[in-house]
């Protein structure tokens, strides 16, 4: 049994460098949890994209919407753990959604962290009919109506609704919140000022501000960003340590072997340095990160906590 034991190691440990060396044997499959056409899925695009071209093998998007981003990214848990099958998720599956349902897979367990891809900070904005033109006026201007101003959101417990409610309690605001299914909806009814608020990820809106029918009243990031420096950071305006900021990041299944995942790693941060990802990714409002693995893992596990503090003070339920 001894020499048995001792020869499946050996063979394990001359094999996982081999595997590693060969892949990718066939097409890879980015598993991205979302609708086409979102923020997640252009920037899984542009990465997948770039990954093909470095390593010769096509690199399909494969859209598995549903339950906020959990249902693809159980999908990945559970997928064979090869290195074929990755996918490109979110705060909401990873660090979010733990705090507000029975989750069907384990984030940092049955997951294994890669890199974060991306920060897109969230955006407070209002239309531009509202009589605020800062952030303090429209902190008076919701104080003196209590009860009386609407926030939307893309849902409950999405990142719209808890940066929203991390606002709220920080500014000490009584605003009601309204539910949306997605962004261009919520979007949509704040134009009209039919509500009076949201957070957004910053490309969303992005052109609306630009064409001047809402206002940016501030950034979730802890950097202004390029895009509008003018808008100063929340931060910056009294909310002290204010942060806010929806993020992407590269997982696989847990059982990938490490030498793969070292492979994958260096691919994905090695494209993320390229200028055209760079100049794509940064003109959707997108700050590109490429860490490594533990500090990934480590950054879930913060925003985990981050999060969950919110729901519970808030009361946040998936039934809102």
């Amino acid at each position: 049994m001894q020499l048995r034991g001792l020869l499946t190691l050996l063979a394990f440990a001359f094999a996982a460098p081999a595997c590693a060396q060969n892949w990718p044997e066939r097409t890879v499959k980015l598993i991205v949890p979302f609708p086409a056409g979102g923020p997640t899925d252009l920037i899984a695009r542009v990465i997948a994209n770039a990954m093909a071209e470095q390593i010769g093998q096509s690199v399909v998007i494969d859209n598995r919407g549903g339950a906020g981003g959990v249902t693809g990214t159980d999908v990945a848990a559970k997928s064979a753990p090869d290195g074929h099958t990755l996918a490109l998720t979110s705060a909401g599956a990873l660090a979010i959604a733990p705090s507000l349902q029975r989750m069907p897979y384990r984030s940092t367990q049955d997951l294994k962290p890669i890199t974060l891809v991306a920060k897109v900070p969230e955006l407070l904005i209002i239309p531009a009919s509202v009589p605020a033109k800062t952030l303090a006026e429209f902190i008076a201007l919701a104080k003196s109506q209590p009860g009386k101003l609407n926030y939307g959101s893309t849902g409950p417990g999405s990142m719209s609704h808890l940066a929203a409610e991390l606002f709220r309690t920080a500014a000490g605001l009584d605003i009601v919140h309204v539910p949306y299914s997605g962004a261009a909806p919520a979007i949509n009814d704040l134009l009209p000022a039919r509500t009076q608020m949201m957070f957004s990820d910053m490309q969303i809106p992005l052109p609306h501000v630009q064409a001047g029918l809402l206002r940016a009243l501030g950034v979730g990031s802890s950097r202004r960003v390029a895009q509008i420096p003018d808008v100063p950071t929340l931060a910056e305006q009294g909310l002290k340590d204010f942060e806010a900021e929806n993020w992407y990041g590269l997982v696989a299944p847990a059982a990938t072997p490490a030498p793969v995942l070292a492979r994958i790693h260096a691919v994905v941060t090695g494209v993320m340095k390229s200028p055209e990802v760079q100049k794509a990714l940064s003109g959707a409002g997108a700050v590109l990160v490429g860490n490594r693995p533990e500090e990934f893992t480590a950054y879930i596990a913060t925003e985990a906590a981050k999060w969950a503090a919110v729901v519970q003070a808030s009361g946040t339920k998936l039934a809102d």
